[in-house]
């Protein structure tokens, strides 16, 4: 996950360890900068490989996710190749984020493979650094898309893993056939 060397911020510490302590399902990066939405893995496989399709096990429910968020965009999901964010037209504006450009020590790899979470980065608009008045816009083009990718927290698997007398039972592994990516239960 991280490359030799690599020195972690005391505030991403801080943040990883509070990812640990509680189970958090499902989460979103924001950025500015372009219009896409963005998948694990972020760090190519092959390290050289500038630009390389990296998969996660859950593939098909990380581009579900992603999907949920661009679709609901009025911007992202506009067939235009013309304006920001469409040379991802063509893709439905997600992508691979490792196929977008490979880094090491990004937060929604860290979250898939220590945690629970399934997090996917956003690129919410396409000034990195949006002006004052700019905001109130990338906030009403970003807000449904939000609440419609938090509806997917409801989405795959959920329940309560008990014993024989009905107590909850804390780490036990979840292992889905076909998908090389367990869970674990909270408490």
């Amino acid at each position: 996950f991280l490359s030799p060397g690599f020195q972690v911020a005391p505030e991403t510490k801080a943040v990883m360890k509070w990812l640990r302590s509680i189970p958090f399902v499902l989460s979103a990066s924001l950025h500015g900068g372009e219009l896409v939405v963005t998948y694990p893995y972020d760090y190519s496989r092959h390290p050289m490989e500038e630009k390389m399709f990296s998969p996660t096990p859950d593939e098909k429910m990380f581009k579900m996710l992603a999907k949920a968020y661009a679709d609901a965009h009025p911007v992202i999901s506009d067939r235009s190749e013309l304006r920001c964010g469409g040379n991802f037209v063509k893709r439905g504006g997600i992508i691979n984020g490792a196929e977008w450009y490979s880094f090491t020590g990004g937060m929604a790899d860290f979250n898939y493979l220590h945690t629970n979470c399934f997090e996917v980065t956003v690129e919410v608009g396409c000034e990195k650094f949006p002006l004052e008045e700019e905001l109130f816009t990338i906030w009403h083009e970003n807000r449904d898309a939000l609440l419609n990718y938090m509806e997917m927290v409801h989405q795959g698997i959920k329940g309560i893993v008990s014993d024989k007398f009905g107590n909850p039972i804390k780490n036990a592994r979840i292992s889905v056939r076909g998908i090389q990516h367990d869970v674990t239960t909270g408490k």
